[in-house]
């Protein structure tokens, strides 16, 4: 009867285990995506860059994580770089749960820090316009990143980054390594003086270590569970850094 009621509880003791490691697992990844569909005063369009989305997705996607998408307005998303010829872009497009996602996001009220293991800027134009302001997705970005999560950003997708600070009142990226689009980049796209301010100037000026390559090169740099790539050929490169980062954190 010991023996019986001892192995009931060993099996009972080893399915509660198995249920909160993969609820481990389960845990969701937050996307944040510009509302924001203009370039300044030029008129042209922007939005959020698709393959910065598409490419962290389909490897994050793909090791079991569930995204959430989230904007500054909620809603429909407006996209720029809508390029179907890049096949993880169309992979992205044609799946009708994440297409649904991103054309109808969340609103920042609407989601709990709690739910996340890790937050991703991406990038695209907009977001240099209606990312560094708002108070709401910066305070989420901290709460995920102080619960031992990871915030990850790329191209002008950092311009979320700027404002975030700790509960300690210092920035994020205060003393760390950090990458994004570069002045020269900006210069190189003819949109320097049009941006509200330069991203590498910005997040040096926050006390970030800013760490570059040269125009168009895949460069991604990794610090206390802070990711970041520096332009459209770093996605692939940032969305690897962030499973592998999420993998050594599962196994702490």
């Amino acid at each position: 009867m010991v023996i019986a009621v001892g192995t009931i509880m060993i099996i009972s003791s080893q399915a509660t285990a198995q249920t909160q490691n993969n609820t481990k697992m389960k845990k969701k990844i937050l996307f944040v995506v510009t509302s924001h569909d203009k370039k300044g005063s030029t008129n042209q369009p922007t939005g959020y860059y698709l393959s910065e989305v598409s490419h962290p997705w389909e490897i994050l996607h793909e090791a079991g994580y569930e995204i959430d998408f989230v904007s500054p307005q909620g809603g429909k998303a407006p996209v720029d770089g809508f390029d179907l010829s890049d096949p993880v872009n169309k992979k992205f497009w044609e799946d009708k749960v994440y297409r649904h996602k991103v054309e109808n996001t969340l609103k920042p009220s609407q989601v709990n820090p709690a739910d996340y293991v890790a937050i991703h800027f991406a990038g695209g134009h907009g977001a240099v316009w209606d990312f560094p302001d708002n108070e709401a997705i910066a305070t989420i970005a901290a709460k995920i990143y102080e619960n031992n999560g990871i915030v990850s950003a790329v191209c002008h997708g950092p311009a979320g980054l700027v404002n975030i600070k700790l509960s300690n009142g210092k920035y994020l990226v205060d003393g760390k390594k950090v990458n994004a689009f570069t002045n020269e980049e900006e210069i190189a796209v003819g949109l320097e003086k049009v941006v509200p301010f330069l991203l590498e100037d910005k997040l040096i000026e926050r006390g970030a270590k800013f760490e570059k390559s040269g125009l168009w090169q895949s460069h991604v740099v990794s610090d206390h569970r802070l990711i970041t790539g520096q332009n459209p050929q770093s996605a692939v490169a940032v969305g690897k850094a962030i499973a592998a980062e999420l993998e050594q954190l599962n196994k702490i």
